[in-house]
């Protein structure tokens, strides 16, 4: 364990913005973790992938590297699958596939870390983390004790979960070591999502595996997202926005064409990446930052581009679709750190 100082950050956040943090500690052993220094701010670094890094960090950044991945137990119904907090995401459902374990395979090329998955209940056609989590394993660092969180202690929301109403997000006090993940033996396939329905048939089959599942969603995501490695980006950036029955009935009324979706408490979501189109700002761009011209939804850095540049970005693409629509737009990643000129 070697405490760095003035450390990069810019090569672990997947937009690539410049930004150093006061304190770096890779951490790979919970042992270690009782044994951490001091500091009054702390931030819990996973894969970087939806993160906004608006100057540099004055606290510590603990950067997860716990691995492991193992069948935790079974029963008559379903597969225990545990995976430590620092496993990549994608290589973890790639992998729970090939053991013949599925029911992730809708979440596939998520980017990201396991122990990330809980904080952001990531979603993806049809399925969120949240429905297959069985608990979460993680370390409070004010105390150095350990708790297990059933998915009830976690509530579970549309991109929400305990850590974020609590805000240990930002605060850095809550550190996920671990998730199980329960996955039913009596597997049904998700493609309700129309893409996916229809690139399944693009490829004559009706009745899909997992993997044929995870294929089809490999496709749509290579083809709609950009590679971070290649063009630097953060996934989908908004969040889509969730309103009233009323609002929903007006908007579709004055909007034809608007994507509504019921959700079971009768509120609708909508599609932001929709919105966002339709206000003009899809392949448009804004000093560095820009919107991906085959995704609305995705916030690229074009080179070189900094915090004032997206949130330059960011106000003005909130601004246009308030102004058309009255829908306020969430941002779905992390801001930390203070604006830099």
């Amino acid at each position: 364990m070697t405490l760095q100082t003035d450390f990069p950050l810019t090569t672990l956040n997947t937009l690539q913005l410049p930004a150093l943090a006061a304190h770096y500690l890779y951490v790979d052993d919970c042992a270690l973790l009782p044994k951490l220094p001091p500091h009054q701010r702390r931030f819990i670094l996973g894969g970087g992938s939806n993160l906004v890094l608006l100057g540099d960090f004055d606290g510590l950044v603990l950067h997860v590297g716990f691995k492991g991945k193992r069948l935790a137990f079974e029963d008559a119904d379903a597969w225990y699958v545990e995976a430590a907090g620092g496993e990549n995401w994608h290589d973890f459902v790639l992998w729970a596939l090939a053991q013949g374990w599925p029911g992730l395979e809708n979440l596939v090329l998520i980017p990201g870390t396991v122990g990330a998955a809980p904080v952001q209940n990531i979603g993806a056609y049809g399925l969120e983390a949240g429905e297959r989590i069985h608990q979460v394993r993680a370390i409070d660092l004010e105390t150095g004790s350990e708790k297990i969180f059933s998915p009830t202690d976690c509530r579970f929301g549309y991109r929400q979960s305990l850590w974020k109403q609590e805000g240990w997000h930002l605060s850095g006090r809550s550190l996920i070591t671990a998730v199980t993940f329960r996955l039913p033996k009596q597997w049904q396939a998700n493609c309700r999502y129309a893409d996916l329905a229809a690139e399944l048939e693009k490829r004559g089959i009706s009745q899909p595996t997992p993997q044929q599942i995870a294929d089809a969603i490999i496709t749509l995501r290579q083809r709609k997202l950009p590679d971070p490695a290649i063009l630097p980006n953060a996934g989908s950036f908004f969040e889509n926005p969730i309103v009233d029955a009323l609002t929903a009935e007006k908007l579709a009324a004055a909007h034809p064409g608007l994507p509504c979706y019921r959700q079971a408490d009768g509120k609708v979501k909508l599609a932001a990446g929709w919105l966002i189109e339709q206000v003009g700002w899809k392949g448009r761009q804004l000093g560095k930052m820009g919107i991906y011209e085959k995704q609305a939804l995705i916030l690229v850095n074009y080179g070189n581009g900094k915090s004032q540049d997206i949130c330059a970005l960011v106000t003005a693409v909130q601004s246009d679709v308030r102004r058309q629509f009255g829908v306020d737009l969430r941002p779905e990643p992390v801001f930390i750190g203070s604006v830099t000129n």
